[in-house]
């Protein structure tokens, strides 16, 4: 077993035992998880209730399918690899990722199951799905009456770093962590607004590159409210600032290693995987919507002119789009989805964007022309993502094709959460819906 990182050393408060935090993501991108002893976490397995997939972020119980509600609330277990456990960010503590089980079988619900199967479906073509993580995320502090408020970023401006971007630090903190977790870093920068962060992984494979996203948002968010501060990946906080959103950037690596999209752009006729991929994204644009942007307030950032994966439409080197191919060669030549916001399970999300791109392949559809206009004030398409959540909810239920990849299971109960959720935000205005969200992204 792995002893303290480098970065814990300096933790205010110290530990004299060693321990393992064992983590899942549920539906809704909560890092559930519980604190064992070592000696516990050597078994490799660890019991907890399926209730955690009957339950909305303020708690509210619903008879969600899968959930186990009407069940009695039984138990799962989360299988891991003790001989795998991460450096943790906290004194003394590693960190276990796992799957899911329920009565000895992959339990349906697991969002880091629905990705294994993803992937494995890819590489039953011989692909590896490589993906690299972009997100955005806006820093508050207190004011003196004690409200989370803006922070103070008085010299901040677009691709801004150093202390007028970041007077108080807190992206070294984060670096220092990230590092010595061993969650690699690609970029941090300021992003379009004050005081809003872009905050970038290097690529990995698919499983890896959402488990890493999964640490890296939940690291950053607990160092910082240590030190005073909310690191906030709510899509929109802000009605007069930008969005917040997550960006995947997705390329396949066939059995020699060769990135298949290399030489795409550089030959000027895009490959078959590329087209088929752009278009099975593109032709289940509306349902994708559900999981990737899974808040009311997801949809006050999708909109259009706001370069944030609104329309259903692509292009090369266009950030106006939704599926944007980069124009990048050789080993970097990528898609970049545009759509998701951190609301969302980076292991659900992941293995949706792969399955309606594996659609596509598979049925040879074609994605049409790239867009050439704008993208802002004049668009070569009419279709785009649902006005609100429960349209998008509609339009996931609807599109059986897309549920079925995903896993009808898991979509089923994500729906029944999420339509409870909107109950629970009816009587909400906008600012009541901010701070019902707030603590949790």
């Amino acid at each position: 077993m792995n002893s303290l990182s480098p970065f814990t050393a300096d933790m205010s408060r110290a530990v004299a035992f060693e321990r393992a935090r064992l983590l899942f993501a549920d539906q809704l991108n909560l890092a559930r998880g519980k604190y064992v002893p070592m000696t516990e976490a050597a078994k490799g397995h660890a019991r907890f209730c399926v209730g955690t997939y009957a339950v909305t972020y303020d708690r509210t119980l619903v008879a969600a399918p899968g959930g186990g509600l009407l069940d009695g609330l039984p138990d799962m277990e989360m299988h891991f690899d003790p001989d795998a456990l991460r450096p943790g960010w906290e004194p003394g503590t590693q960190i276990a990722l796992g799957q899911l089980q329920f009565k000895g079988a992959p339990f349906p619900l697991c969002g880091r199951g629905a990705l294994i199967r993803a992937i494995a479906a890819w590489r039953a073509r011989g692909l590896e799905p490589m993906v690299g993580i972009e997100m955005e995320a806006y820093v508050f502090q207190r004011d003196a009456a004690g409200n989370w408020v803006p922070y103070e970023t008085p010299g901040a401006f677009v691709y801004g770093t150093g202390p007028f971007t970041d007077p108080a630090g807190l992206v070294d903190t984060i670096w220092e962590a990230a590092h010595a977790c061993g969650i690699p870093i690609e970029s941090m920068n300021a992003e379009y607004d004050a005081p809003q962060f872009e905050l970038t992984l290097r690529f990995a494979d698919a499983l890896r590159a959402a488990d890493d996203a999964f640490l890296f948002r939940q690291m950053a968010r607990e160092l910082l409210l240590r030190k005073g501060y909310l690191l906030s990946f709510l899509p929109k906080p802000f009605a007069d600032k930008s969005g917040s959103g997550l960006h995947f950037n997705i390329s396949f690596r066939d059995g020699a290693g060769r990135n298949v999209f290399a030489d795409d752009v550089a030959s000027g006729t895009l490959s078959a995987t590329m087209r088929g991929a752009i278009a099975g994204m593109l032709h289940h644009h509306e349902a994708l919507a559900a999981i990737l942007a899974p808040t009311t307030n997801s949809y006050a950032r999708l909109q259009p002119a706001s370069l944030s994966g609104y329309w259903a439409n692509w292009g090369i080197d266009h950030r106006s789009v939704t599926v944007r191919v980069s124009a990048e060669t050789g080993a970097a030549a990528r898609i970049e989805h545009r759509m998701a916001d951190c609301a969302a399970s980076p292991y659900v999300a992941i293995a949706a964007l792969l399955q309606a791109a594996l659609i596509g392949v598979e049925a040879g559809m074609d994605p049409g022309a790239p867009e050439t206009d704008d993208g802002l004030e004049t668009v070569g398409t009419d279709r785009h993502t649902p006005h609100d959540l429960p349209a998008a909810l509609d339009a996931l239920e609807a599109d059986t094709v897309l549920t079925a990849a995903v896993g009808a299971d898991l979509v089923a109960n994500f729906i029944a959460i999420k339509r409870e959720e909107l109950n629970n935000l009816a009587t909400r205005d906008e600012a009541g819906t901010i701070a019902y969200y707030l603590p949790y992204i």
